[in-house]
């Protein structure tokens, strides 16, 4: 049997739910000693107590916070091999104009400057490693319009900044990737499924005929952060179930049905 030691570790941000837990699971699953973190302890905890592995909890968008964080998993859990950054908020859909300023600053502090805040952190220690795989989880709705400016706003920052770092660290052996995500099946989505907050079933806008699975996602999350993916670094692949390809059918009907 392999000792846990010589498991790879990997740090998830924002693993005590949605795409993150399905992504810890997954990691786990497949030989990572997965470190949850999360801003909700309680989520963190719960995740971490069925792995068997560490909790940890704080702010993504505090900047000492996350460093500190950074040390104690680095001594507590070992080297960080790899980074998923999960953690982000929606906004509530508004017309712009009535899009509060402090809402916007509050979901661009936490989705764009909270994911370049771990990225420093964790990625200056695989820097200095030579070493490491950072994956980012951004969004459809950074590329292409919604009725979600800031949310979508955060996250095309988000696939730029994975770019950017791609070109800056890929000298030093650290790979940086993102993952856009179409509407998911996490429990926020299915409370909204269930109240009627949305005009239409998301599933109904995409070639496959549906949502996506979040364990759909963790695949290609996990599959970044492996070294089965060692020449990728500086992409932004998409798991949408078609959402973009099924949207442009629309003016001739739609897709084609079976």
């Amino acid at each position: 049997m392999t000792d846990s030691r010589d498991r790879p570790v990997a740090v998830v941000i924002g693993g005590g739910n949605g795409i993150g837990e399905a992504v810890c699971r997954l990691m786990h699953e497949r030989g990572w000693r997965v470190a949850v973190a999360d801003i909700d302890a309680d989520a963190a905890q719960r995740v971490a107590g069925d792995l068997e592995t560490a909790a940890f909890a704080f702010d993504v968008a505090d900047e000492a916070a996350v460093g500190d964080a950074a040390e104690r998993i680095e001594g507590e859990v070992g080297p960080v091999a790899a980074l998923v950054v999960a953690a982000a908020v929606f906004q509530d859909i508004v017309p712009t104009e009535d899009l509060p300023i402090a809402e916007w600053e509050r979901i661009l502090r936490i989705d764009l400057t909270g994911t370049l805040i771990a990225n420093k952190a964790f990625g200056r220690r695989m820097v200095a490693r030579r070493r490491g795989s950072i994956v980012n989880i951004a969004s459809i709705a950074a590329l292409g319009s919604m009725p979600a400016e800031a949310y979508g706003t955060s996250k095309a920052g988000v696939v730029h900044l994975t770019k950017n770092l791609a070109g800056e660290w890929g000298r030093a052996g650290v790979r940086v990737n993102a993952v856009s995500p179409g509407s998911t099946l996490v429990p926020r989505v299915e409370e909204r499924l269930k109240s009627g907050r949305y005009a239409a079933d998301p599933g109904d806008f995409t070639a496959l005929g549906r949502m996506v699975r979040p364990m759909e996602v963790a695949e290609v999350v996990e599959f970044l952060a492996s070294d089965r993916s060692s020449a990728m670094t500086g992409n932004n692949l998409v798991v949408d179930a078609g959402w973009h390809i099924a949207a442009t059918w629309a003016q001739f009907g739609g897709v084609r049905d079976f």
